[in-house]
């Protein structure tokens, strides 16, 4: 039996939450966001309407389709008004407690046959769908920043979830025009488990005064052709996002690769948390950030003049090939079939790689058939 549905529920409207509420307005579903409170709810709304605002200002929206968007979304600051959600994504802090707490509630408040979706970066999607009494119709659901924008999508399964929930879940993300990618819950997943490291490693090269911060994005950018360097990324991305996703990969394998830079912990502690808090690596207040000075140390030298067989971008690329390379003898599935987070690479004279970008997908219909067949 196949059924319908086009009623989806997001908990959490933070700039990543409100990304996937808007995602799913635009595909056509009918969205209910859900905030602790009404001043977190203003804020919520704000960043769609900020979102779909850009949109219209570059052309990529008329005014009627971005007000036929915001029709499609009701902004709620109660969770009983999921009680006939069809699908729900949680995109609550990367906290367990705050996790616990939304899927008992959501366990209590959803009909039996709803999936129950989290957009967690780094924590166990299994011991979260150990929290319900559906266990098998728990699926881990995590969408890039920023979400509207990123085309790549992991469907984490665990060892109870379904074989018809990933059905459903993958052909949900690619109703709502994502490259979905079927990963099994392990720390970090795939994405971030090459990601995170790889902007780890980039922090250790900055923290150490063997080049600046421009100096390591610029190496990125122009030697794999990447749209941004790793200290921009990280930004980006979040450092207490980055943070929690190293501790994951710690606390799962103890290598020395996955310990965090310690200048990273230092900044998450002061609160330099990239683009939302207003600086990182970077500014972010409205004016340019000024150049720094060039290290002067002698190790710095030796990079910067090419002393060596190596270069920057050697040091910061060869660590992340490597862990790739691991991941595939693993046998964990990798995003083969999708551009791999990093971007795309060009310089294949020196042995790095070259991943071609995905084209736009085609359609966007508002529901999306779901298998009955009991998690």
């Amino acid at each position: 039996m196949v059924q319908e549905f086009d009623k989806v529920g997001v908990v959490g409207l933070g700039a990543m939450g409100a990304g996937i509420a808007e995602v799913f307005a635009r595909a056509g579903f009918m969205v209910t966001g859900v905030e602790i409170d009404a001043e977190a709810l203003e804020r919520g709304r704000g960043h769609v309407r900020k979102s779909l605002s850009k949109a219209v200002q570059k052309g990529k929206l008329t005014e009627e389709e971005q007000d036929s968007i915001l029709g499609r979304i009701a902004f709620e600051t109660a969770r009983e008004e999921l009680r006939d959600a069809d699908f729900v994504v949680e995109a609550v802090p990367e906290r367990m407690d705050l996790k616990r707490d939304v899927f008992t509630d959501l366990d209590r408040i959803c009909p039996p046959g709803t999936i129950l979706a989290t957009n967690t970066s780094s924590l166990s999607v299994t011991e979260i769908a150990a929290l319900t009494g559906r266990p098998g119709k728990v699926v881990g659901l995590h969408f890039f920043n920023p979400a509207p924008v990123m085309k790549l999508a992991e469907v984490i399964s665990t060892v109870s979830t379904s074989p018809g929930t990933i059905e459903v879940v993958s052909e949900v993300a690619k109703r709502i025009g994502k490259t979905p990618v079927a990963v099994t819950d392990r720390a970090g997943f795939v994405a971030n488990a090459l990601l995170v490291p790889y902007i780890n490693d980039a922090i250790r090269v900055y923290e150490r005064r063997i080049a600046s911060r421009e100096e390591i994005d610029t190496a990125i950018t122009k030697a794999a052709g990447l749209p941004m360097g790793p200290l921009t990324l990280a930004d980006l991305v979040g450092l207490d996002v980055c943070l929690a996703v190293m501790d994951v990969l710690w606390e799962e394998f103890r290598e020395p690769r996955y310990v965090a830079a310690p200048l990273l912990r230092r900044m998450v502690a002061a609160g330099l948390l990239g683009r939302k808090s207003g600086g990182g690596f970077y500014g972010y207040s409205g004016a340019d950030t000024p150049a720094e000075d060039l290290p002067g140390g002698r190790l710095a030298q030796i990079v910067r003049n090419r002393e060596e067989e190596f270069d920057l971008a050697d040091m910061l690329l060869a660590p992340h090939l490597d862990d790739a390379m691991r991941m595939i003898s693993e046998a964990t599935p990798a995003p083969t079939t999708s551009t791999p987070p990093c971007g795309s690479a060009a310089d294949t004279r020196r042995g790095r790689p070259s991943c071609s970008k995905n084209g736009e997908p085609s359609g966007s219909p508002r529901s999306c058939s779901r298998s009955s067949t009991p998690g």
